[in-house]
């Protein structure tokens, strides 16, 4: 067991989710959340959680080295779980240097700052790097992504964190350092920041908005509960091989088309309007530039290795991830707003 882990973006959907998990499942160790609170970051998704007595938040970037090597020294981490990215593909069409910035030099200037702070002694120390099954590229009608799989980065988000992979097996065969990755599909379920599809669909549903949908709709996505995603995590940081990576995936394919009307239903029934009602709400629109066709992950490494599998596939998923959604409007209001940002300044200020 760690006795102290540094989550960076913790304060982000996933990021939310395995901070909240590592508290509840480790009480004896001290779980430090580092978040830079972006438009993303919120520590809202933390509320039931924030008040134990082995949780720890701190406010700052991983591009300021000299604050990182302040917090190692006080905290004394043997483990790293680093999540903190920009992560929306469109966004990085329209700003990629903030990708490179935050993905690429921000992962770098973690990484030299473990090295530095555990030069002397690598036993027992690990640092997990997460990134995504975007750094593979594009698939065609067959075929899965394996950790052998090739890479082929299409965006400059996808080609910010194929960087930072590259980056971190550098430094695990120069440095040695006890580094460990994952690649993971798309990932859904409470407190996700309603820019990316489910939430976003969720949203305009709900206020009766049109539904906006790349090209055809056609473009396919393996979808992944992100309470098993935390957990999943959770396994490799405590059972994974040193220097290996591992691929993360929901065996739950959909074509985003598919997914919306889906959602439509879910949502009518669950909001009691009459069938067809939202589906009528769905608006094609321009294609995004370099649009991948199509995600799915072999997790079978995983699964064969440390017995792991998705505990929640297709429908149910979906309907819980609506119900929440539909039960915490407050929340969601407070994210479209802004209005989040300030429960930062009452807890912290």
């Amino acid at each position: 067991m760690f006795k102290s882990i540094l989550v960076t973006g913790g304060a982000g959907f996933i990021g939310s989710h395995v901070v909240r998990r590592m508290v509840t499942q480790y009480p004896g160790s001290t779980i430090v959340n580092l978040d830079a609170l972006t438009y993303a970051g919120n520590l809202e998704n933390l509320r039931d959680i924030d008040q134990s007595p082995n949780y720890r938040f701190e406010k700052g970037n991983i591009l300021d080295a000299a604050f990182l090597a302040q917090l190692f020294d006080q905290y004394q981490f043997d483990a790293v779980i680093h999540l903190a990215a920009e992560s929306h593909v469109d966004r990085s069409i329209s700003d990629p240097l903030a990708f490179v910035q935050t993905n690429v030099l921000g992962t770098v200037t973690l990484l030299n700052t473990a090295r530095n702070a555990w030069q002397n002694d690598l036993d027992g120390k690990r640092f997990y790097h997460v990134s995504t099954d975007e750094v593979y590229g594009s698939l065609g009608e067959e075929g899965l992504f394996t950790e052998n799989t090739p890479y082929d980065p299409r965006s400059p988000y996808s080609a910010s964190k194929a960087s930072s992979d590259h980056f971190v097996r550098a430094y695990w065969h120069t440095y040695h350092l006890p580094v460990v990755l994952s690649n993971c599909s798309n990932n859904y379920g409470p407190y996700h920041f309603p820019e990316k599809l489910i939430p976003l669909m969720i949203s305009n549903i709900r206020q009766m908005k049109p539904l906006p949908v790349y090209g055809d709709g056609k473009y396919t996505r393996d979808w992944l509960w992100v309470e098993d995603h935390a957990r999943a995590i959770d396994t490799i940081l405590h059972q994974g091989r040193t220097g290996e990576t591992y691929n993360i995936g929901g065996n739950n394919e959909w074509k985003n088309i598919d997914l919306v009307e889906k959602l439509c239903d879910i949502m009518d029934e669950l909001l009691e309007r009459a069938p067809g009602t939202s589906r009528s709400l769905i608006t094609f629109v321009k294609d995004r530039p370099g649009h991948d066709l199509r995600y799915a992950i072999d997790a079978s490494k995983l699964r064969d290795e440390m017995g792991w599998e998705p505990s929640i596939q297709f429908e149910e998923g979906f309907r819980k991830t609506a119900l929440w959604y539909l039960e915490n409007t407050e929340w969601l209001d407070h994210v479209t707003s802004g209005a989040y940002q300030t429960y930062y300044s009452k807890q912290y200020d």
